[in-house]
């Protein structure tokens, strides 16, 4: 495919996609190096937003676009922050306050109503007007901690205990999460999906 923009502005996400798209076969580069702003997302699910992001990159570059769009969703909270995630508190990329905000919501909530799943839904276009995008889920299970632990990762990553760990997302190997991850999941999907078409 040789060289593909990346539909994100999102310095945390640029920067696993890095890790993650490492030994890519193709070349990665963010729409922000090549004058792109980040598109409108009006979608009503992750999968059309997604969709909207990568048009809107490859619309401006002319070249193949990877999105993402992802969120955190809690079953007691509805759904909630869900396509919201990353402006849950208002400000647009504000994780301390979506972070506080995820805590106060859940304030009284034990148990199984802390359970939640982060989501991704990545869409590959091979160009701006492509009818059949290849899209990749990946959905990783755990549930939300009382307060935050740990430095690393990026957004709700503090609060998030994944299933079948004692450190929070924020805690783990950076190593590790890419590979459990929800993005590390829909990633190897694509990887799978784009060695499918190859002759």
């Amino acid at each position: 495919m040789g060289r593909i923009v990346l539909a994100s502005g999102n310095r945390g996400k640029l920067a696993e996609f890095g890790l993650l798209l490492a030994d890519a076969d193709f070349d990665v580069v963010a729409q922000g190096e090549l004058g792109v702003d980040d598109a409108e997302e009006t979608g009503l699910s992750f999968v059309e937003n997604a969709v909207l992001k990568a048009r809107h990159a490859a619309r401006h570059t002319g070249l193949p676009a990877l999105a993402d769009d992802s969120g955190l969703c809690v079953d007691s909270l509805g759904g909630a922050p869900g396509l919201y995630s990353a402006r849950y508190a208002g400000d647009h990329g504000d994780s301390a306050a979506n972070n506080t905000r995820l805590l106060r919501d859940l304030d009284g909530h034990a148990g199984a109503e802390r359970r939640a799943f982060f989501i991704c839904v990545l869409v590959l276009l091979r160009h701006a007007a492509d009818p059949a995008p290849l899209v990749a889920e990946g959905r990783w299970h755990g549930r939300v901690l009382d307060a935050p632990r740990g430095e690393g990762g990026f957004g709700y990553d503090p609060l998030f205990l994944p299933d079948g760990h004692e450190l929070s997302a924020a805690q783990l190997d950076k190593a590790l999460k890419n590979r459990i991850s929800h993005r590390g999941q829909a990633l190897a999907q694509l990887h799978a999906q784009l060695a499918g078409l190859r002759p």
